[in-house]
C-alpha cells in the first residue's frame, strides 16, 4: 500500500448492506429457491474506498453508519487496511437486494434510515480534519432521509475554499444542487441516465453527451465522466474528449462498476495522470470489478493488464 501518499477521503452518507442472492433464474411472481447469498458493506463511498484498498491505495472512509449492524463495515476496513473515521447513530443500515441470476442483476435498493441530521457536522469535521489538498475527497451515493438536497454542496464549498479537490457521484437532487452552487465539485461522474435526468432532455448520441458535458465545464468543473455501460466511458475535459471502452463481456454482476470506474478516476488523479491514463484506468477498473461481487477488485497486476488493452479514441 502506498502509504506515503496523503489517504484518500470518501464520503457514504446514506451506506448499505448489499445482500447477493444467486438463483438459476429469476421469474416474477414465482417461488424461488436460491443457490447462494452474501453480505457486503456496501454504498458507493465504500465500494470506491474498497477498490482504491484493493489497488494499494492509502484511504479514509467517512459517513454515517448504523451501530446496530455494523459489523461486516468493520471487518472491511479491517481486513483491507481502511482508516474507518464513520460517525455512527442509533439504529441499523439499510439492507439493499441484490438477485442475480445467469443473465442479469436485479437491483431492489431500500430506504436510508433516518439519521441524525446534526450528526452531519461529526462528518464534515472529520473530513475537513483530515482532508488535504494532495488526494481528493469522494462524496457518492444518495442521501439519508431528511438530509438536505444541498449537503453536498455545503460540504463541496467548504472543501474548495480550502482549495481540496472534489470527485462528485450522485444523481436527482442533490446533483442539480452542486451544479448550481457558486463553488463546483472538480470531477463529476453521471451515467448516461443521469446525465439525461439533469439536462432533462434525452442525450441519444456521444455528441450530445458531449455537448452537455462541455456546458458544465463552463461552469468550473475540471472534467465530466459519463458511464454508458456496454458503450464504454466519456472523459470530457476543456483540452480533450477521449471514449474509453473495452470488449464486451457477460458479467456475475453489473453492481458497483461505476463506483469502480470512480475509484479509477481517484487513482488516477492521485497520481496526477495524463488524460489518456486516467480514461484507461477508469475503464480498467469498471471492467476487473464486473467479476467480483462486493467492494472488491481485481488484483493491480489485472487491473493494469486491462489498462494496456483500453481502447481509448480522441472525439472531435
Amino acid at each position: 500500500m502506498n502509504t506515503a501518499a496523503s489517504p484518500v477521503i470518501t464520503v457514504t452518507l446514506n451506506p448499505a448492506i448489499d445482500e447477493t442472492i444467486f438463483l438459476d433464474a429469476l421469474h416474477p411472481g414465482q417461488v424461488h429457491r436460491a443457490r447462494t447469498a452474501q453480505f457486503d458493506a456496501g454504498g458507493k463511498g465504500v465500494m470506491v474506498a474498497g477498490c482504491l484498498a484493493d489497488w494499494g491505495q492509502a484511504v479514509t472512509a467517512t459517513g454515517l453508519l448504523g451501530e446496530g449492524n455494523d459489523a461486516v463495515f468493520k471487518a472491511l476496513f479491517a481486513a483491507k487496511g481502511i482508516t474507518d473515521a464513520f460517525s455512527r447513530h442509533p439504529g441499523l443500515t439499510r439492507t439493499n437486494i441484490k438477485l442475480v441470476d445467469p443473465h442479469e442483476t436485479t437491483d431492489i435498493n431500500l430506504p436510508g434510515a433516518e439519521a441524525p441530521a446534526a450528526l452531519l457536522q461529526a462528518v464534515e469535521h472529520q473530513v475537513l480534519h483530515r482532508a488535504d489538498a494532495q488526494s481528493p475527497v469522494v462524496l457518492a451515493g444518495s442521501l439519508p432521509a431528511g438530509f438536505p438536497a444541498d449537503t453536498y454542496a455545503a460540504l463541496i464549498s467548504r472543501l474548495g475554499a480550502r482549495g481540496m479537490r472534489t470527485v462528485l457521484d450522485t444523481s436527482g437532487a442533490p446533483l442539480r444542487e452542486a451544479l448550481a452552487a457558486d463553488r463546483r465539485p472538480t470531477v463529476i461522474k453521471p451515467n448516461r441516465a443521469e446525465l439525461e435526468a439533469w439536462a432533462d432532455k434525452p442525450l441519444p448520441e456521444a455528441a450530445d453527451i458531449v455537448a452537455t458535458a462541455r456546458s458544465l465545464l463552463g461552469r468550473g468543473l475540471e472534467q465530466v465522466v459519463v458511464s454508458m455501460g456496454a458503450d464504454g466511458a466519456l472523459f470530457i475535459t476543456a483540452d480533450a474528449t477521449l471514449h474509453a471502452s473495452l470488449p464486451a463481456i457477460r458479467p456475475a454482476s453489473t453492481v458497483g462498476a461505476g463506483d469502480a470506474m470512480v475509484a479509477g478516476i481517484v487513482a488516477a488523479l492521485s497520481e496526477a495522470a495524463a488524460p489518456d491514463r486516467m480514461a484507461r484506468l477508469g475503464a480498467a477498473f469498471a471492467y476487473s470489478k464486473l467479476g467480483q461481487i462486493g467492494p472488491n477488485l481485481g488484483t493491480r497486476s489485472r487491473v493494469e493488464a486491462l489498462a494496456a488493452q483500453v481502447r481509448v479514441q480522441a472525439l472531435d
